[in-house]
């Protein structure tokens, strides 16, 4: 029943188009059955199921690949529909200050349209079972009430037992994403969906709390949830920086365990990419170094300059190697260090076990020495 976390961004990546021969991640062509617009900035499109269906997890997110200003795009969005509840597979996107594609899609794409996607990928996801009887805790913010809504979902139809608390912070009240669908689904699952808003404006007759999500609120919050105990209770997060690092603050008070608590990020947050890569090595000299790839039976060597990451070195020589979203959140391009070392600008999209084992992200990879093997898949 472990939960692990995965991370992505809305950032503008450079790639080329390819045709996928590999057998590693499969892609695949969708129609839009529908756009529906959930509030002023945010949009669902349901894709309907190709024959044979794509198969997918609670809490797992799509890859878009999308033709944008002459480039090809990728941006990943969780899956806010349930793969035991719906039958299309649905992803939400929210206007984001710059967002590339999360500005493109509302604007330009149609029901009908054909997109291509990566086939469904990430770790923040659980195995559900009749028999099991645990208490989810989560707390989102914004569009990061999406991979929420799909282990709500899966939860309260797989797990006769189990609760969800649920506290979504929201600029106002009409930035809630999905609140006639979670008003229907706390009435019809009575006692076992609990939901707290929190919105940073409220109107007038407001009932609800407002502000920020801050230490004080939170321990107020805390109060109205049911306590499980600590065994059977895994604290969810999935939002703005700010509001996790509170979040995650007031549970360490609470002494709640580190391995309980599980993250994930669509933000890059404070992490200054182009100033981490601009930093001297840690050991040896900063100069361009012979990388060895394996990947889909194949071996490829690439030199990689020390202003390029590993994927990006791959890419321009045309090899066509899996990734989303280029910038270390994602684990899409996870691979494994057999020798060498690998520098990192951004390590949190790994648990400490999978660094433990040697793998990195090869998106924001730099070689450290001259003798790096990765094996991809």
């Amino acid at each position: 029943m472990a939960f692990s976390f995965f991370k992505k961004s809305d950032k503008t990546e450079k790639s080329k188009p390819k045709e996928e021969t590999h057998s590693g991640p499969k892609y695949h062509e969708l129609t839009v059955k529908q756009i529906i617009n959930e509030t002023r900035d945010a949009i669902s499109i349901a894709f309907a199921q190709p024959e044979p269906k794509i198969t997918y997890k609670a809490g797992q997110f799509l890859t878009l690949i999308v033709p944008v200003q002459g480039k090809e795009v990728r941006r990943a969005y969780s899956l806010c529909s349930s793969p035991f509840t719906d039958q299309d597979l649905v992803v939400t996107v929210k206007r984001v200050d710059n967002g590339l594609m999360s500005n493109w899609l509302p604007d330009n794409l149609k029901a009908g349209a054909k997109v291509r996607i990566m086939e469904p990928m990430g770790q923040f996801t659980t195995e559900f079972a009749a028999t099991n009887k645990r208490h989810l805790i989560m707390f989102a913010g914004g569009s990061g009430i999406t991979p929420m809504m799909s282990i709500i979902k899966s939860t309260l139809t797989q797990e006769p037992d189990s609760i969800c608390s649920l506290i979504y912070c929201n600029r106002d009240i009409d930035s809630i994403i999905f609140k006639n669908e979670l008003d229907t689904l706390q009435t019809k699952d009575e006692g076992r969906l609990h939901v707290i808003h929190v919105l940073d404006n409220a109107p007038m007759n407001w009932q609800g709390y407002s502000g920020l999500l801050n230490h004080d609120m939170l321990t107020k919050l805390f109060e109205r949830i049911p306590n499980w105990g600590i065994e059977k209770t895994t604290y969810l997060m999935c939002g703005p920086e700010g509001m996790m690092k509170n979040a995650e603050a007031l549970l360490s008070e609470h002494h709640i365990p580190k391995e309980k608590v599980f993250k994930e990020s669509f933000v890059q947050g404070t992490i200054d990419k182009d100033a981490k890569t601009a930093e001297p090595a840690t050991e040896g000299e900063a100069k361009t170094r012979e990388v060895t790839i394996r990947y889909d039976g194949q071996e490829y060597k690439v030199m990689v300059p020390p202003n390029k990451a590993i994927l990006e070195t791959a890419l321009d020589q045309g090899i066509d190697l899996p990734y989303s979203c280029q910038s270390g959140l994602c684990t899409a391009c996870r691979g494994k260090a057999l020798s060498g070392k690998v520098k990192l600008d951004e390590e949190e999209g790994l648990s400490k076990s999978e660094r433990e084992e040697g793998y990195v992200l090869t998106c924001v990879g730099h070689p450290l020495t001259d003798d790096v093997v990765i094996e991809i898949g």
